[in-house]
């Protein structure tokens, strides 16, 4: 074993950048609205939604392979449940992404282009609230239920149990 799995490195981006994404495009789709900004500004909203859908996709993609080696500690039930949830984030973020999209190609028709600035903004908070589900889940299967004893390693003694023995001469 001793291997360091890639899904929890992965996962960090999407769930990290998920949260912080509702802020900025409220920000950007305010100051839309109120014209303080150009509509190019939108572009930084749906490259930064495009950025949370990729790393979503290949930290799910690089949970499947995962998810078959921990069901031995966990139980199929379990992991199945954390992958329904990173699956409903992955749906959220992906519409998200394309109301996003549409609205670029909606620019010179300002009304419209703010909607789907607005919707796009909502996409965001609810693949917010469902990353933090599935996060939820994931977490609960390492620290919970021991997922994370697949890829633990037999540990020797440690210096404090050779200290220990020499207090007890």
């Amino acid at each position: 074993m001793g291997e360091v799995p890639l899904h929890p490195a992965i996962v960090h981006v999407p769930l990290g950048l998920s949260l912080v994404l509702p802020l900025v495009a409220f920000g950007v789709t305010v100051a839309l609205w109120r014209a303080w900004i150009s509509p190019r500004a939108f572009w930084m909203v749906v490259v930064l939604q495009a950025v949370v859908f990729g790393a979503g996709f290949v930290a799910l993609e690089t949970g499947e392979k995962e998810g078959e080696r921990i069901e031995r500690v966990v139980g199929k039930a379990r992991v199945h449940e954390h992958e329904e949830a990173a699956e409903r984030f992955m749906v959220a973020a992906g519409v998200s992404l394309a109301v996003g999209i549409a609205g670029l190609f909606l620019v010179k028709r300002e009304k419209a282009f703010r909607w789907a600035a607005a919707g796009a903004t909502a996409g965001t908070m609810a693949a917010a609230a469902l990353a933090l589900s599935a996060g939820k889940a994931g977490g609960e299967l390492v620290y919970l239920h021991g997922a994370a004893a697949v890829y633990a390693q037999p540990v020797g003694p440690t210096i404090g149990d050779a200290s220990r023995k020499h207090d007890d001469d």
